[in-house]
Order: structure tokens, then C-alpha cells, then sequence
């Protein structure tokens, strides 16, 4: 059977698999984000905690996925549980080291300027810091969802949702008519699901960054409390 038959014949379960990849990937890029962002804003003020946190991040990361996955497997079970915990916890990294590096990088004085207008430390962040922050968390958030395409492959190793799956399946049946044909469907999936989600976030970066990535003071002014 050539390539494109076998495209046809297991269509169905193909894009079955290619949903659940993507879902679990984004979901878990959405709570890699939420986390990361709030460490690094919690972490960027203080030089060791930032340091902890990059420390603790990478760290992590340098776990091999199969044996993370399998380390989490007697605690969390099988399926979608360790795929979701081992998919956050290396989505981090980059999305923490970005958010560091972005807040410090906001100018001073903007941030004096809104303290002095009668912002509090928090309306600071929200409405100052992190929107000017937002180029570099964004560009980590890219670079996280492009490891965990490929590392949501090993999920398989756990019963897990995904195309890891057709990749799997193929390696266990090497030598079989289908073999080639599983591991080239589950990894053509996978890179077409990255460049998918990579031009996402360029568009969603030409929506949400101004040109110049400026905020003045009219800016301030209009956004602080009445």
C-alpha cells in the first residue's frame, strides 16, 4: 500500500489523532503560559529568585520525556493525565526565561512615571510591564510550543492522545507492510501542526503588539484610576 492510499484508508482515525495533538498541546501551552508568566513576574525583581526559577525550569527540561512520562505514570496513572503534567512542566523554560528577561527590560521611567500617577504595584504589571513585556513572552511562548510538538509524540508511551500514536504503532511493527507508512503519517502530522501553530502566532503577534511597542504618557494617564 503506497503513502497516499494509507492517508486514505485511515483518514478518519488520522485526524482523529491530529485533533488530540493539537488540543493537547495547546491546553497545555495555555497553562505552560498562565504559570510561566506568573513566575517570571513573581521572580524578575529578585536576582536569586530569578535564578531559582531559570535553575528549577531547565532542569526540568534536561528529564528525558520517556522518563518523565514513566515517572509520572505510578502517581498520575495512565492517558491524558501525565501527558498534561509532563507537557507543562517543559513548556516552562522558555516562557519564564522570556518573561524575566521582558519585564527587565521595561523602561524605568515609564514605570516611575505610573507610580506617580497613583498606580498600584499590581495595575503597574498588568497595565505597564507586561503589555511591553509581551514581545519576548510571546516569542517564548513560540519557541515552548515547538518543543512540545514533538515531545507530545512520547505521550503514546503512556496510552496518551496524539499522533505519537501512528509513530509508535509503525516502531512496533517494523518490517510490516504499514510500518513506514505510520511513522511517516505521524510525523508529517506533527510538522504540519507546528508550521500551523507557528504562523498562528504571527498573526497573533501583529494583533496584539503595537508598532513601536511604545506606552505614553497620554497612555497612562487615560488607563489610570479615576
Amino acid at each position: 500500500m503506497s503513502f497516499w492510499e494509507y492517508l486514505g484508508d485511515r483518514h478518519q482515525q488520522l485526524l482523529t489523532d491530529t485533533f488530540q495533538h493539537a488540543s493537547a498541546v495547546f491546553q497545555c501551552m495555555v497553562v505552560a503560559t498562565v504559570v510561566g508568566v506568573a513566575l517570571g513576574a513573581l521572580t524578575y525583581r529578585s536576582e536569586w529568585a530569578a535564578s531559582l526559577a531559570t535553575t528549577t525550569t531547565s532542569t526540568i527540561l534536561t528529564v528525558p520525556s520517556l522518563a518523565m512520562i514513566g515517572l509520572l505514570i505510578p502517581v498520575v496513572g495512565l492517558g491524558v493525565a501525565p501527558t498534561v503534567v509532563a507537557l507543562t512542566l517543559y513548556g516552562l523554560l522558555p516562557i519564564v526565561r522570556n518573561a524575566i528577561v521582558g519585564l527587565r527590560g521595561v523602561d524605568p521611567s515609564l514605570v516611575d512615571a505610573a507610580k506617580g500617577i497613583g498606580m498600584s504595584r499590581a495595575a503597574r504589571l498588568a497595565r505597564v510591564e507586561l503589555p511591553l513585556a509581551w514581545p519576548p513572552i510571546l516569542t517564548g511562548v513560540r519557541v515552548s510550543t515547538q518543543m512540545l510538538m514533538g515531545i507530545a509524540a512520547n505521550a503514546a508511551y503512556a496510552s496518551g492522545p496524539g499522533l505519537g500514536n501512528e509513530i509508535f504503532r509503525g516502531i512496533a511493527s517494523l518490517g510490516s507492510e504499514n510500518a513506514l507508512n505510520q511513522v511517516l503519517a505521524g510525523t508529517l502530522g506533527i510538522i504540519v501542526l507546528a508550521l500551523l501553530f507557528d504562523a498562528a502566532y504571527v498573526v497573533l503577534g501583529r494583533l496584539t503588539i503595537p508598532r513601536g511597542n511604545s506606552i505614553d504618557m497620554e497612555t497612562l494617564l487615560t488607563s489610570s484610576p479615576a
